[in-house]
């Protein structure tokens, strides 16, 4: 009967010990997470829209997080406040004239607000101070533009495939010179005529140039370029 007690009582024991360390490591990563075990400092920014940034969210500077946000509260219809808990220690390095922007872990994941670095020539940021912002792209604006790209491409996809096929059914000027044999052979003997012709051209100047009564006018031809190339 003792040893069943005695049992009893471990196994409670183990059970309120595991109960309080896990107690105390839900307190330490949410701490941790909130920044309460960092010395920290206050900064805000205004927007139109935070496009679905909550409270908790991670603050990012030069790809690291290093805050959280605080509080997100609207100011008026048109003004939404978002104030920040930014880490003490990267304090020296964010800028008076840094611009805070709401972005996105991935295409699809949590909303995070992105501070950026800023001018050396502003000097430090100050606690309290209010960020200039970027107002989010919605990713309803992109999907929509996506789908105008996507539907303009079809039309021209279709656009070029009807032409194709008139050229592959010799439709058209350009599809009865690709597919009709006659035309292909009739330019080809006009293209052979041509090269003939200009054979018997140059046949023909040089007999005029050989000729006794051109003969001496070419020659004084001769003579005055080769004058003029001296010169």
């Amino acid at each position: 009967m003792n040893n069943h007690k005695d049992n009893f009582k471990i196994k409670v024991g183990l059970f309120v010990v595991g109960g309080t360390l896990l107690f105390f490591a839900a307190i330490f990563i949410i701490g941790k997470q909130k920044n309460l075990f960092d010395p920290v400092f206050k900064l805000s920014a205004k927007f139109a829209n935070v496009g679905g940034l909550q409270v908790g969210n991670n603050v990012r500077f030069s790809g690291i997080n290093v805050g959280t946000i605080d509080e997100i509260t609207i100011v008026n219809d048109s003004t939404v406040s978002v104030d920040m808990l930014i880490k003490q220690s990267v304090k020296k390095f964010i800028k008076a004239d840094a611009e805070a922007g709401i972005g996105s872990e991935g295409i699809i994941g949590d909303k995070l607000l992105v501070i950026s670095q800023g001018s050396d020539s502003t000097g430090e940021i100050k606690a309290g101070q209010v960020l200039a912002s970027n107002e989010p792209v919605e990713i309803d604006a992109i999907i929509e533009s996506i789908q105008v790209s996507t539907l303009n491409a079809e039309l021209i996809s279709r656009d070029l495939a009807s032409i194709v096929s008139s050229i592959s059914s010799g439709k058209g000027t350009l599809g009865r010179l690709l597919m009709d044999s006659t035309i292909a052979k009739n330019l080809g003997e006009t293209m052979e005529n041509i090269e003939s012709s200009s054979k018997s051209l140059d046949q023909n100047i040089n007999a005029v140039k050989e000729s006794m009564l051109f003969r001496g006018y070419f020659k004084r031809k001769a003579i005055e370029k080769a004058k003029q190339k001296k010169k």
